[in-house]
């Protein structure tokens, strides 16, 4: 049986350069985080605060952690004091609270529109329209506090890798429209987040640099 220590490096064996592995922690033991850290994994990702701001007071300063979930206005406060990028921006509300929060202790988060893509009406996030249209009404210098680094989606749960390709190939394709539109003199706009467990390689093929993995790394959810 592979420990997690072997999962992470036989994921990043097939990760091309400069593709960033994010494993996700969530619903696992703070322990299991600290074995993926003593096998060199430094970048997590959360999808509760509660649970992330749980994790960070036991586990190493010098952890990056992503949040990846649905997060709520009011939770905000609770992540940002060590929360290094939201993964989930889905509404302007919460791009605002989260520089509100940021401002207020004095650090820049790095933010990701979410963009849904899937069938799934459950699935939250930016159409690609409305992410357009905020990346057009957003002034940098109104938001010293967050930074807008790329964008984000979930592909449909579905066995159609096809399909699950075509909405990855749909975000680099506003990737790239954003980019040269909004931040063409903007170098940290730069990631793709997509890409799990079950679809990472359909994700890098398409372009992603960031893949946010879970099961592969720490099995099932006990």
């Amino acid at each position: 049986m592979n420990t997690i220590a072997d999962n992470i490096r036989q994921i990043k064996a097939l990760l091309p350069e400069g593709v960033t592995l994010v494993a996700v922690s969530k619903f696992h033991l703070a322990e299991a985080v600290r074995q993926a850290y003593d096998a060199g994994q430094r970048i997590f990702g959360e999808s509760r605060a509660q649970e992330l701001k749980a994790k960070q007071q036991l586990l190493p300063d010098d952890i990056e952690w992503h949040f990846i979930g649905s997060l709520q206005s009011n939770k905000v406060r609770d992540i940002i004091p060590f929360v290094h990028t939201i993964h989930s921006i889905d509404s302007l509300k919460l791009l605002q609270e989260v520089h509100l929060q940021a401002a207020k202790h004095g650090r820049v988060v790095n933010v990701l529109p979410e963009i849904h893509l899937a069938r799934e009406e459950t699935k939250h996030g930016f159409t690609p329209e409305e992410c357009k249209a905020l990346l057009q009404g957003f002034n940098p210098a109104d938001y010293p506090f967050i930074r807008i680094v790329g964008l984000m989606c979930l592909a449909s749960d579905t066995e159609d890798m096809a399909e699950v390709q075509q909405e990855f190939h749909c975000l680099h394709t506003l990737f790239v429209e954003c980019k040269q539109a909004y931040f063409q003199k903007d170098d940290s706009f730069r990631e793709l987040s997509m890409g799990m467990s079950h679809d990472y390689l359909p994700a890098v093929r398409e372009g992603s640099t960031m893949v946010r993995i879970g099961t592969g790394i720490f099995g099932n959810r006990k």
